[in-house]
């Protein structure tokens, strides 16, 4: 399939794309507005730089990289686009009025063409691989130059890039540079037509995580105030995985009574789902987003709030990263890593694997396949203050290992900040 069949079989699915967008909206009031972005019709501002990335994870690891653009390049006008509002959220929260913001439209050639046309990007800078035949084709049509940064490629997502060779090699050819995690990864490029001269190892942006003190403060003089013998956190949830964090829990209470999960969903239409599933089990819930105070008898605080993923890990004595039980691809385990917890994961991960199995082979993480062995692990670890110091340590090491991936990733994308500076 090559670029034009692409366009025109996603023009035939335009009408799915509605019924998505509606049962996206039905489930989640967060997708009831701004459609006219999702088809590239609001009306915006031309501006130098043009960022993508995709959800809330990406954009946390883009933001750093956003503003040191910022600090050493503040005449250039920025836009951001995510495709989440999870994602939106954050950039309107971080970055304010700083940026231009919207969602990137569908990859359908008239709305990326009409998009392209107001904000006349001289450079567009991708997160990761949210790589859209439409949009590069038509930005490097437009004369932009087009840098994929914090780049991943599993064997997975290489193997369909193969298998669709006439649709995404001419796509990767109009890379001009690409700033990625692995060499393996790395590799993967070059094997599908990229140049090795256009391929750098960088690092994942994700390790150069920034606490600020004063802001976890607040979260850790609610760990004060609880007085509890155990906290342990079950963060960015999923269906399919509450249960198996529950029966964990119940497990984790009859060793000690008075311990608290803080059971935190990844998405915000998966809130009531969570509390409903918690009731069910006869634990006693208390929510965030009500703000009633964690009593004595409260068993589970949900955090049915956004943005506090980061205080929440500081409150705990161990953590579970979700999205690993089933097969999502896992989540970011760096967080509570930076953060000195020992951290249970499921066996699917591969959307961060090279993070993952450096934090397995350093003994700062346990694989665990359902709810049993999580309790184990969990149990052993916590009646061991030895072993969840180590293990903890071990998780502090490789974050401070791997600092300075922001640097590395910005001097990829310098040269054509440069050139756009000495056009400017």
């Amino acid at each position: 399939m090559n670029r034009i069949c692409y366009s025109f079989l996603l023009y035939l699915l335009t009408p799915i794309l509605l019924i998505y967008l509606t049962i996206r909206a039905i489930k989640s009031a967060d997708y009831r507005g701004r459609w006219g972005e999702r088809f590239g019709l609001t009306k915006l501002r031309a501006t130098d730089i043009l960022l993508h990335s995709v959800s809330m994870g990406e954009t946390q690891a883009a933001i750093p990289f956003i503003k040191a653009i910022q600090q050493q390049y503040p005449q250039f006008s920025i836009t951001v686009t995510t495709t989440s509002p999870t994602g939106s959220q954050l950039v309107q929260k971080a970055l304010g009025d700083s940026v231009q913001h919207c969602y990137l439209p569908f990859d359908l050639p008239l709305c990326i063409r009409r998009f392209l046309r107001q904000v006349q990007p001289q450079l567009l800078i991708v997160m990761e691989t949210e790589l859209w035949p439409n949009l590069l084709h038509q930005a490097k049509q437009r004369g932009s130059h087009i840098v994929l940064a914090n780049a991943r490629l599993s064997a997975k997502s290489a193997a369909g890039y193969q298998k669709w060779a006439k649709l995404s090699g001419p796509m990767l050819q109009q890379l001009d540079a690409i700033a990625v995690q692995t060499a393996e990864e790395a590799e993967r490029f070059i094997r599908l037509g990229v140049a090795a001269d256009k391929v750098q190892v960088c690092g994942s942006l994700k390790f150069d995580l920034s606490l600020d003190s004063a802001k976890l403060a607040p979260y850790l003089a609610l760990k004060q105030q609880w007085q509890r013998s155990i906290v342990w956190v079950a963060g960015s949830v999923h269906p399919g995985e509450f249960e198996a964090v529950l029966a964990c829990h119940q497990q984790i209470l009859q060793r000690w009574p008075d311990a608290l999960l803080i059971m935190v969903p990844r998405h915000p239409e998966q809130f009531d789902n969570a509390a409903n599933t918690i009731k069910n089990t006869g634990l006693s819930v208390v929510r965030r987003s009500a703000q009633q105070p964690v009593i004595e008898t409260t068993q589970v605080l949900l955090g049915d709030t956004m943005g506090e993923m980061l205080g929440w890990y500081a409150c705990g004595d161990l953590a579970f990263v979700g999205g690993s039980l089933i097969v999502m691809g896992g989540h970011n385990s760096l967080e509570p890593a930076a953060l000195g917890l020992p951290i249970l994961q499921g066996p699917n991960y591969r959307d961060f694997l090279e993070i993952s199995n450096c934090l397995q082979q350093q003994g700062a993480m346990q694989i665990v396949a359902n709810g049993d062995e999580m309790a184990r692990a969990a149990l052993a670890l916590l009646s061991d203050p030895q072993q969840q110091a180590q293990a903890g340590n071990a998780g502090l090491a490789v974050v401070e290992r791997n600092r300075g991936t922001l640097q590395r990733q910005f001097a990829v994308v310098a040269p054509w900040l440069e050139q756009l500076a000495q056009h400017h």
